[in-house]
């Protein structure tokens, strides 16, 4: 499907590092980050769920008073009158529940905004460590607050909504079928509450990705997120259920108390951090997908409108730019002669502890093969513009410090007096 997502190329957010280009498959790359920068990932763990620690009090606390009122009130027991009472509490529970979890929830959606804090730097930092396979300070996860903060609060904030409604409408629903009323119609609003909540989390989740890897405006972050979601419906659904496997550990925990005590721990050490992993991870692989050839589609457009002349003119003066970069290092052998590329071809076996007459000569001919194969590539490129280009400027070097006077001390050329 082609995807016309705009204003993302060059726009990332990523003033504090350089995105660094790698051959590695995204999901091999993804496990070694995480393998191999375990320390990293359960450090990023802790900082998120500190910001996140106010809105599980908010639920630790719902669930101790929702407790307590189920002692104070009047649930089929005796009035001390002389006869057993049995008081009307048809539809009690529910509605304890329900205005618990208006008050409640009220909150927990006022606690989001201290949770995008630790989002939107957990988030960042991710991003940055499969971008740079593995670098990492916590200079870096709180220059992620700075600067995606805002483009993380407004789909926490949207999706908190959505779940605030989803439960009302399923508290109402109870409400509705204990005191005896129909639960057609509080059945189908809570299913299509559900549908919405989903969706919006699935959205809410894209506008985290591309809010915090890209600088746009509001109106394109939330373009950009539809299109992309809706640009890769099966992959996003597979993803996002893959990226929540702690929260799936934690529901089987609370059918089997085992689980739940390993779901717990998951949760402290990566579980979090885990999530945002393999979403970051993820989103970048659609925007590499689809972003990048946009990209080089651009390019290729522009270079077809130039004729050859001006396509070898700048291809002659990129060489010649990189041929000065390196003068700045100081010459090299290893940079001002061609070097030929490693190959599995070109193998020379090596003896073992023990080996034959026939094991040396074998060795011999395949260096002497190796010697003629470098000598071969040396004279097909020696003259190759970046390197012609770059032993010129240091023969010009050279031949101004060359002394006037032949009496004169000749002055010793050297990487640290070329440039002077």
């Amino acid at each position: 499907m082609a995807l016309n997502v705009k204003n993302l190329e060059g726009n990332e957010n990523s003033d504090d590092y350089t995105r660094k280009v790698t051959e590695q498959g995204r999901w091999g790359l993804t496990w070694d980050v995480f393998k191999g920068n375990f320390g990293k990932v359960v450090l990023i763990n802790l900082f998120v769920l500190i910001f996140l620690l106010p809105m599980v009090a908010v639920l630790i606390v719902r669930g101790v008073y929702i407790n307590g009122l189920g002692l104070q009130y009047p649930f089929n027991s005796n009035t001390g009158v002389g006869y057993p009472a049995y008081p009307d509490t048809q539809g009690l529970t529910e509605s304890i529940y329900l205005s618990a979890d208006i008050l409640f929830y009220s909150v927990l959606a006022a606690c989001s905004l201290i949770a995008a804090v630790g989002i939107s730097g957990g988030a960042y930092s991710m991003k940055k460590l499969v971008n740079t396979q593995g670098q990492f300070t916590l200079k870096g996860f709180f220059h992620g607050v700075r600067v995606c903060y805002l483009n993380t609060v407004l789909p926490l904030i949207i999706f908190m909504a959505f779940l605030f409604s989803a439960v009302l409408v399923g508290d109402w629903k109870d409400l509705v079928i204990a005191r005896g009323g129909s639960g057609a119609g509080p059945i189908t609003a809570y299913v299509f509450i559900i549908i919405a909540t989903v969706l919006a989390g699935i959205y809410c989740a894209w506008l985290l990705a591309v809010g915090v890897s890209y600088k746009l405006s509001v109106f394109q972050v939330f373009r950009n997120a539809f299109v992309l979601m809706l640009g890769s419906p099966m992959h996003t659904l597979f993803f996002a259920a893959f990226a929540l496997i702690p929260l799936w550990i934690y529901l089987i925990g609370t059918a089997v108390s085992f689980m739940l005590f390993v779901s717990f721990i998951l949760l402290i050490l990566f579980g979090l951090a885990f999530i945002l992993l393999i979403w970051m991870s993820y989103t970048q692989w659609v925007f590499d997908l689809y972003v990048t050839p946009i990209q080089k589609k651009a390019e290729e457009e522009a270079n077809r409108k130039k004729t050859p002349k001006e396509l070898a003119a700048e291809k002659e003066e990129e060489e010649k730019r990189v041929a000065r970069e390196l003068l700045a290092a100081g010459k090299s052998e290893l940079i001002g002669k061609p070097i030929l590329p490693i190959s599995e071809s070109l193998v020379v076996a090596p003896l073992g502890l023990t080996y034959t007459r026939a094991d040396v000569s074998r060795l011999a001919a395949d260096k002497e093969q190796l010697g003629k194969d470098i000598s071969a590539y040396e004279e097909a490129h020696k003259n190759d513009t970046v390197y012609a280009e770059y032993n010129k400027l240091f023969a010009e070097r050279e031949k101004a410090l060359q002394p006037n006077d032949k009496k004169s001390k000749k002055k010793k050329v050297s990487a640290n007096n070329l440039l002077k």
